[in-house]
């Protein structure tokens, strides 16, 4: 059986690549108010460690993840293959 592919978003926090919707950037003021609608909710899951959160990743569940590296490097490690840092 092989192993589901996951995604690094940010300080080996990893989010299964199958269960993304959407990656959106959250500059934007209506996406920081559902993201703060969504915390009261609980709902959602912060992979910042305290940073400044960069993009919001839409899981086919319930859950959003926060993440403090931007939806393009999030899109660009999905296209590539990136999912998991060489680890030794």
């Amino acid at each position: 059986m092989s192993t589901p592919a996951v995604l690094n978003v940010g300080f080996y926090n990893y989010v299964m690549t199958d269960k993304i919707v959407a990656l959106v950037s959250a500059d934007s003021a209506p996406m920081r108010r559902l993201v703060q609608s969504l915390r009261k909710s609980g709902k959602i899951i912060d992979a910042t460690q305290g940073r400044r959160t960069k993009s919001v990743l839409f899981t086919t569940g319930e859950e959003v993840v926060l993440s403090a590296i931007s939806q393009e490097t999030l899109a660009k490690r999905l296209n590539t293959g990136e999912m998991v840092p060489d680890e030794e």
